[in-house]
């Protein structure tokens, strides 16, 4: 597959994901504030999904629902972060909170990209990923200062999340031809970005490794993913696989 469908199809396999696990919440947050905040940032994500599978379709893919519903585990390019299990209120907090980040990072670069069309989509996305760091931001300091079995919670997801959160940054296939055409960043020098931005806003509450220190979970950017992204497709294309070419 040429280099920049592969970077396409990361950006909307991780924003799919990390919306369709988000979604999960709705109806379950703690207070109802919170409740409805994430179920409008699982509805930011797959927009954000959509937004990039179009792009897709005008290199000359398939519609954007059948790409969101039609592929196997092996045909998503998602970093595998994105389908772990939602895991507790706090551990779903930190997730995004570091995914949040990253994709700041990642849309503002793009924002700059040589090929106008993925330019123009990140730009427009910026904007939104500010309310999702804020929102996250606000409940990292509420619970991170909170009580001790907050912070120990919390301080508990970052250490079992960020060797996750690292694998964002794989690197994308054919990532070299990318770099030379202007149409992004190399992601290690996005991944050091990302990295010094978290080590100055969570090292007052939490401790950090140094980022040399933290061996990252990849594979996903290859199609190599974890047994939770099987039971994660099963779920979300379920309705797609009864109903094959249904018309709604």
């Amino acid at each position: 597959m040429e280099p920049l469908k592969m970077l396409l199809f990361a950006l909307a396999d991780d924003e799919l994901l990390m919306g369709h696990r988000a979604s999960e919440w709705t109806g379950l947050g703690p207070i109802l504030e919170a409740d409805l905040a994430l179920s409008s940032i699982a509805q930011d994500e797959m927009g954000h999904a959509l937004l990039f599978y179009d792009l897709l379709g005008a290199l000359g893919e398939t519609e954007p629902d059948s790409l969101a519903f039609g592929r196997s585990p092996a045909e998503f390019y998602n970093a595998i972060l994105c389908e772990l299990p939602r895991g507790d209120w706090g551990e779903t907090l930190m997730r995004h909170f570091l995914y949040d980040l990253a994709e700041q990072v990642r849309l503002e670069a793009l924002a700059a990209s040589s090929y106008a069309p993925l330019a123009a989509v990140a730009t427009k996305l910026r904007s939104e990923e500010k309310y999702h760091m804020l929102h996250g931001s606000t409940w990292l300091k509420r619970l991170g200062q909170g009580t001790e079995e907050s912070h120990r919670r919390l301080q508990s997801s970052l250490d079992q999340l960020l060797p996750y959160a690292v694998g964002l940054w794989e690197t994308i296939p054919g990532e070299a031809a990318l770099v030379a055409q202007g149409i992004m960043p190399p992601s290690n020098t996005l991944r050091d970005q990302w990295y010094a931005t978290l080590t100055s806003v969570l090292t007052s509450t939490f401790a950090l490794p140094a980022l040399s220190d933290i061996a990252p979970v990849e594979g996903g950017r290859r199609g190599e993913h974890s047994e939770h992204l099987v039971s994660l497709l099963d779920a979300m294309q379920l309705l797609h696989r009864e109903f094959p070419g249904a018309k709604w």
